[in-house]
């Protein structure tokens, strides 16, 4: 765990991933295929955090491409092949998208990481994160497109379009920042948080749900139109 850090910040974001899993696993509708795979998954970053895997910053390629390279394959198969199409169209959109409410705690404890100073201002809503307005807004998208039925789905497609701008956003932010060998920003206060537990199940784990989240919606809503 990172160093000086309150205890209370880590419990938090270890509820934010399970949160996030579990969500993401009811709109599997309960697959336990797929909860086995995140548990897993879960757990073997932990135990390479806990070696200090990620703790090295200056190796090439940089040990951060561990925690987003096996999520980013897993979703170009899942969109690629037919039996992850079938997969992915098996989901529930509405529990997709109220999915997104999980940024909002998420916001938080970056910006408590930030005060201790882990990650830079840069990756907060103080600094260039506008990230916690998809969280904000999923609720009452949800509850306008789903319970009353009153938002388009052309609509909805573009409010996916724009928040999955804002996880880009958030994401290149936070790779730049990082203390790899290819670091180009925040010198003075790197993105160190992702190199320790629970927070390297952020880019491993929460940020590709989310994004899965979006690319799915995104995918389900064209076609419908």
């Amino acid at each position: 765990m990172i160093p000086g850090l309150p205890v209370y910040i880590s419990v938090l974001f270890v509820l934010i991933t399970t949160g996030t899993v579990w969500l993401f696993y009811k709109a599997t509708n309960y697959n336990r295929m797929t909860l086995a795979v995140l548990q897993g998954w879960l757990a073997s970053q932990a135990v390479m955090a806990f070696a200090g895997f990620y703790e090295r910053s200056n190796t090439i390629p940089p040990r951060l491409a561990f925690l987003i390279g096996p999520p980013l394959l897993v979703i170009i198969a899942l969109f690629v092949s037919s039996k992850g199409q079938r997969f992915v169209d098996t989901l529930r959109l509405e529990r997709l998208t109220l999915l997104h409410s999980i940024r909002i705690v998420v916001e938080i404890v970056l910006y408590l990481l930030f005060v201790h100073k882990a990650i830079p201002e840069s990756m907060t809503f103080d600094g260039s994160n506008f990230d916690i307005l998809a969280g904000l807004t999923a609720p009452l998208v949800y509850y306008q497109a789903f319970v009353r039925k009153k938002l388009t789905r052309r609509m909805l497609l573009l409010w996916n379009i724009a928040c999955l701008g804002l996880l880009i956003n958030i994401v290149l932010t936070a790779i730049l920042a990082a203390p790899t060998p290819f670091q180009q920003t925040a010198f003075d206060q790197p993105n160190i948080a992702i190199s320790y537990f629970p927070f390297i199940w952020l880019p491993s784990v929460v940020v590709p749900i989310v994004l899965i989240a979006h690319l799915v919606a995104i995918r389900r809503l064209r076609h419908s139109l």
